[in-house]
Parts: C-alpha cells; structure tokens; sequence
C-alpha cells in the first residue's frame, strides 16, 4: 500500500510541474536558468551586453556561479563553453549605447538582481 501511494505522490507531482509554464513554475522544476554563450561577433547574439563601471548604471546586477544548475532568470549566470549549450548568446559591446542590456559583475549571489524590470523580456 506504501509503494502505491509513493507511485500516486511521484506521478502527480510530475503532472503538475509538467502543466506550470516555466517562469510561472515556483519549484523551478524545469531547471531553467541563465545560461550563456559570449560570441565573438555582435550578428551572432540574441543580446548586446554592455558592463558597467558601478552597480546603480547596470539594468542587471550578475553573479558567475559556478555549475549550471545553480543559473536562474534573476541575474545568476552560468557562462557555457559552447553556444548549443546557452539559453542566451550575448555579445559584450564596448559602449553604452550599443548595448541592449547593461550589467554589473556583483561579488556575492545574494547581490544579483534587476534594476530596471522593464528589460527583463531580454532574457526570456
């Protein structure tokens, strides 16, 4: 009776995080985050990426972590050796004003974060 309520328990667990769009999934079941895939030229990215002198300049405040599965949408980001690989392709451009989104490289996970909200559909 055990093995069948644990059968019941795992299956409806995977029914309902299957049935959860992804960024409205509060467990994060699908494992989705940032990972991504610096090019070497700005045609080959999804995003210009500018990085930022101080913290209040940058729309994102990014933490590298170290293995993938610790990425997620609120600026950790995992940075793949090959572009198959990312969610995201970016290019860092030199100016400003190139840039679709400006960030800042935050010492600490708890630091990252957006600033400006209206450019997080960038990153979905």
């Amino acid at each position: 009776m055990k093995k069948i309520y644990i059968l019941i328990l795992f299956f409806s667990w995977m029914i309902f995080s299957s049935a959860i769009p992804a960024e409205k999934n509060v467990f994060n079941v699908s494992g989705k985050g940032t990972k991504v895939f610096v090019c070497d030229y700005d045609y080959q990215a999804d995003i210009k990426v500018f990085v930022c002198d101080y913290d209040y300049q940058a729309d994102l405040k990014v933490y590298k972590v170290k293995y993938d599965y610790q990425a997620n949408d609120d600026g950790k980001w995992y940075f793949t050796d090959y572009d198959y690989q990312a969610d995201k392709k970016i290019f860092f451009t030199d100016y400003d004003y190139q840039a679709d989104l400006k960030i800042y490289f935050v010492d600490y996970d708890y630091q990252a974060g957006w600033n400006n909200k209206s450019k997080m559909h960038l990153m979905y």
